[in-house]
């Protein structure tokens, strides 16, 4: 993937966090219902969903942050994005049969999707930078 392509996707990645981020602060239980069905409209739910969406506020706005100031300054924060992704993923799947049957599977799709964009795009931002420091004509690794 090229830089420019890297670049333009992780900032719609991170524009999309954000947007998600706040719209789980300010309407939880619209943000919840898909992934846990009724049970969002109980109030430490409605606590919980906020509280993601800070996570995903905070983490957007890193994420772009970083890209306006360079490659590697947004890496960590998309890579750290991806990471938050993939916990998603993993605790839908731990919690897979008591999801709504109507949403699961999309919940899962997304979860797992965005994990594997988010790591990817992590990988492939400052990737010059990547190959200098770790190519085959880098003599100075010590393996």
């Amino acid at each position: 993937m090229d830089r420019a392509l890297s670049r333009k996707l992780a900032r719609q990645v991170a524009w999309g966090r954000v947007g998600i981020g706040a719209a789980a602060v300010a309407a939880p239980t619209l943000m919840a219902r898909p992934w846990i069905g009724a049970a969002a409209d109980v109030p430490a739910s409605r606590l919980l969903a906020r509280t993601m969406g800070g996570r995903d506020l905070a983490l957007g706005f890193g994420a772009l942050r970083g890209l306006a100031l360079s490659d590697q300054e947004a890496r960590p924060w998309v890579a750290l994005g991806g990471m938050a992704d993939t916990v998603d993923a993993l605790a839908t799947m731990l919690a897979f049969a008591s999801l709504p049957r109507r949403s699961r599977w999309g919940i899962l799709a997304v979860t797992v999707g965005a994990a594997l964009v988010s790591t990817r795009l992590a990988v492939s931002l400052d990737q010059p930078a990547l190959q200098r420091t770790i190519g085959p004509e880098d003599t100075s690794a010590p393996f």
